[in-house]
């Protein structure tokens, strides 16, 4: 089966691996496997070996540590010249961290570091070459079918097992390891490795490094072209990587965040003829809105770019933004000063390590024999010969040994010593937060660090936060880059008339501009333009044309939008509305129904009478309480159904009071309570009524439960379910109130208004009313079964009127309250149709049940007196033969019932005389 190129990679790998510790075993071959070179300094020099090939430091935990000790070499040979700084320097920075770490008693305790430290000769495909070093222990090793020419097994040294690697320098370098050490899943922390793709967690995901990517520099200029408020520059680069790979940096930024539009991007020659620099600055004015001009140039191109606009009179026009190359320098500003001002520049933080300078400044041949190359580097940086076997055969001077670095030689420490210290201090701080998790209170390694898995220290690494070298805060985003750290400066006028870089502020990730410590040309502290477009004014944002992100066309912000900033409207929140310019939002203002309102004063002049005549019932009925009219009606039953009237008409000052936790509270209880009051008394008289009739066909033994007694129990049993069902709902969600935002949310902001409301929703309405609903359809059905009952009996005609009624105005309501859902005036129609139905609905209980008997009580006192009663079994027979008449007969509605009646009067006067047919019997 053919292996994918992933599956083959560690394959061949470990085969020609294999080889390699074949060739190393068998000593005979190994001028052949490493020509010119030595494997250990343990092993001693070979013959024809010219340089040396590694460092080691034993140790508990053993780093690998690739440094370009050599430049690359010429003519097929791998390595070239020392490299004094940038070699020697940063590997000792590295023995140097190693050293400290080891002696520190709060850092990896009773652990020690070791390393195992490479050259890459600046060249990346011997790097790769170099790194299969740090893999060796990773892979397994099969010597059964191998034989040294003599016929003897392989010997294997035991290789070092690196949990990490420290380097590499050149990102080419870093790229072509990263490949081969992602595979093994060994972390690698590189000190100045800075090409923006090595950012690329999925094909680098075990590189992290402390120094910032090269696109950060070109954010950084992005971030202070954009706190200007400048959308609108061009670009000016020198020919070469430096110069245009910034650009194309800075341009791809401003595509991706869309602020900032280039107006032109200029690139100067390598070789300007007479007059290019002239040229760019007429090209520069075509664009003049475009005042500033973002530069990635070498200094002397910034020299005579400055030189050709002062030349052009266009001192105090352009607004330059120089990039790291320009820095702080004053090579490119002398002669320019008056066309450089104002000019902001960026550099990258650095900090020299003081320690490393008394470390370093110390070594000498006899204290420093672990590094290999350091013979090599006293040679070199003396300029004199070590013996007859030393690096400058043609020196004529001779080395003492006792030569003094700083002294006897110049000395000043390598840009990146900072950057190799917190590698190493990084993969440190990583393994000592690995050992505090697997070996907790264990001195030493604990058995769980014996193999230490790669992917979990990568955890720890990208996990670091401490402070550096330098003082700086070591740490890694998800990509395993640092930080960027910039300096941003601004060339001024001072106040004795001269002009210097001051520190405006700084970037670290985000900027950190004092825009009121900057100055411009004459010492104006105000903000200069470079523009496409025109502000929009207040209340309207910018639109941007397509494709051209710094120019806009402005537009309004229209409806419940307010202008968040210059580039978009925002809606206000659901409770506010824009302000009269719409830059804000401000609250909108809460109503409510008010008692001097036309909505309230029709239900509340209504339910006032109501009350009125309900309480004038209340009192005749209790002033003539011994009367037969009050005593044939049912006293008890309707002092409860009189209650319930009172009740329908108070909610209405519930229902328009300003809402508040205990006018909710109120209005959940009182809402369908009345109604409940009403229709559970009336239901228990029809069905009383209805019970009693139809026991009668059957038996002339009277029903259960027809006392008054049984009535009020039955009664208020079914008003107990309504006020369960209140608890319930009470338990269930508490009342309160709350602002409704979207009743008056009209078109124009100006108008909405909050209605303050109670939490009681149309649902908990209907299941509020719909109780009391069901105890009113279901009197009506029994209404509509006892309408043949003789109307001399008792009073369940007007009972039933009253329910056809009071049917009628429900469902009327009912279209009236739910279709004006959406209106704007939802809740004064609502609550004005809520309350007048219910008014009308005891109106007509009043005057329907009980206004005929006080009218009787007050008017007619003569018809107020006791009738005869009749037996149980006389009402029934006349109620049966009343219904069979009924059927049968011909005569006008209600004149048989009413012949039968008066038929089985007995022992009546000669003189007939007509009584109300209400309190014939008190049934």
């Amino acid at each position: 089966m053919a292996l994918s190129e992933p599956q083959r990679l560690p394959s061949l790998l470990a085969t020609g691996h294999f080889l390699f510790h074949f060739l190393t075993s068998c000593s005979w071959l190994l001028p052949l496997a490493f020509p010119q070179r030595i494997t250990d300094p343990a092993i001693g020099t070979a013959p024809n070996q010219e340089y040396a090939h590694s460092i080691r430091l034993e140790g508990d935990i053993i780093l690998g540590g690739l440094f370009p000790v050599h430049s690359r070499g010429g003519g097929g040979i791998p390595c070239g010249e020392l490299k004094k700084e940038k070699g020697i320097h940063r590997l000792e920075a590295m023995m140097f961290a190693i050293d400290l770490i080891n002696k520190d008693t709060e850092l990896l305790p009773n652990i020690t570091l070791g390393a195992r430290i490479l050259d890459t000769c600046s060249r990346d495909t011997y790097a790769l070459e170099q790194s299969l070093t740090f893999v060796q222990a990773l892979i397994e090793k099969d010597g059964s079918d191998v034989r040294c020419a003599n016929g003897d097994l392989p010997i294997f040294a035991k290789p070092d097992k690196i949990v990490g690697v420290i380097g590499a320098a050149a990102s080419s370098v870093s790229i072509m390891v990263a490949n081969i050490l992602r595979l093994f899943k060994i972390p690698q922390i590189s000190y100045a490795s800075t090409a923006p793709e090595l950012s690329d967690n999925t094909r680098y995901d075990f590189f992290s490094r402390v120094v910032p990517p090269d696109s950060y520099q070109a954010q950084a200029m992005m971030d202070i072209v954009t706190a200007m408020g400048w959308n609108y520059v061009s670009t000016l680069a020198s020919e070469g990587n430096y110069g245009e790979s910034g650009v194309e940096a800075f341009v791809q930024i401003s595509r991706e965040t869309g602020g900032v539009c280039i107006a032109q991007s200029l690139k100067i020659p390598r070789e300007p003829k007479p007059g290019e620099f002239d040229k760019i600055i007429m090209r520069l004015l075509e664009t003049s809105n475009a005042r500033a001009v973002i530069m990635f140039a070498n200094e002397d191109d910034i020299r005579r770019i400055l030189n050709a606009a002062k030349h052009n009179n266009q001192t105090g026009h352009f607004l330059w933004v120089g990039s790291d190359s320009w820095g702080s320098k004053i090579s490119p500003v002398i002669g320019q000063e008056r066309v450089a001002e104002g000019a902001v520049t960026i550099l990258p933080k650095r900090a020299s390590v003081d320690a490393f300078d008394r470390y370093f400044r110390s070594r000498s041949l006899s204290n420093n024999r672990r590094n290999v190359w350091f013979a090599e580097f006293w040679e070199e940086n003396f300029g004199c010969k070590l013996g007859m076997h030393g690096k400058r055969p043609g020196s004529p001077k001779k080395c003492t040994g006792l030569e003094k670095v700083g002294r006897d030689s110049s000395y000043e420490q390598e840009g990146k010593v900072q950057f190799v210290m917190d590698a190493v201090y990084a993969m440190a701080h990583a393994l000592h937060r690995m050992h505090r998790e697997l070996c907790y209170g264990y001195p030493g390694l604990c058995p769980k660090m014996a193999n230490i898995d790669g992917k979990e220290l990568l955890s720890h690494i990208r996990a670091v936060n401490f402070n550096g070298s330098a003082g700086t805060p070591v740490v890694f985003n998800e990509n395993g880059d640092a930080p960027g750290r910039y300096d941003i400066f601004q060339y001024q006028s001072t106040k004795r008339s001269t002009r210097e870089y001051k520190v405006i502020g700084t970037w670290t990730n985000k900027l950190h501009l004092n825009v009121e410590a900057m100055q411009w040309r004459a010492g104006d502290p105000s903000l200069p333009a470079s523009v496409c477009s025109v502000p929009c004014r207040m209340g309207e944002r910018k639109k941007i044309v397509k494709g051209v992100p710094c120019c806009w066309h402005c537009e309004r912000c229209e409806g419940y939008h307010f202008q968040a900033n210059e580039f978009s409207c925002e809606l206000c929140p659901y409770e506010q509305r824009p302000d009269a310019n719409r830059t804000g939002c401000q609250n909108i203002p809460i109503i409510k129904l008010e008692w001097h309102s036309p909505w309230a004063v029709i239900p509340v002049f209504i339910s006032m009478l109501g009350i009125i005549t309900t309480t004038f019932v209340i009192v005749t009925f209790v002033r003539y309480n011994e009367t037969p009219i009050v005593r044939a009606s049912g006293r008890e039953m309707s002092y409860v159904l009189l209650t319930g009237i009172f009740l329908c008409y108070a909610i209405t000052f519930l229902m328009i009071a300003a809402p508040d936790v205990g006018v909710c509270s109120f209005r959940r209880i009182f809402l369908g309570l009345g109604m409940c009051f009403s229709y559970a008394a009336l239901l228990t008289k029809t069905n009383r009524i209805h019970r009693i009739f139809e026991q009668g066909k059957k038996s002339v033994s009277a029903p259960r439960f027809i006392s008054p007694a049984s009535q009020l129990v039955i009664t208020f049993s079914l008003i107990s379910v309504q006020l369960l069902g209140v608890f319930v709902w009470f338990a269930v969600d508490p009342p309160h109130t709350f602002v409704d935002y979207g009743e008056q949310r009209t078109q124009d902001p100006a108008a909405a208004r909050g209605v303050l409301k109670c939490d009681i929703s149309d649902l908990s309405l209907i299941c509020s009313l719909g109780y009391s609903i069901l105890l009113m359809v279901t009197c009506t059905v029994y209404a509509i079964k006892t309408r043949g009952v003789p109307e001399t009996f008792n009073e369940a005609k007007p009972i039933g009127f009253t329910m056809y009624t009071t049917c009628i105005i429900w469902l009327a309501f009912i279209p009236i309250f739910f279709g004006t859902a959406q209106s704007a005036e939802r809740m004064y129609i609502q609550t004005t149709t809520l309350t007048i139905s219910l008014s009308l609905s005891a109106s007509v209980s009043l005057g329907m049940l009980y206004m005929p008997k006080v009218y009787v009580i007050i008017f007619h006192p003569e018809q107020n007196i006791p009738k005869r009663k009749r037996s149980f079994k006389a009402i029934v027979t006349a109620a049966a033969m009343s219904g069979k008449l009924q059927k049968g007969g011909d005569r006008p509605n209600g004149e048989v019932k009413t012949e039968l009646c008066e038929s089985m009067e007995t022992n009546t006067s000669s003189t007939k005389t007509t009584y109300v047919s209400y309190s014939n019997h008190a049934i």
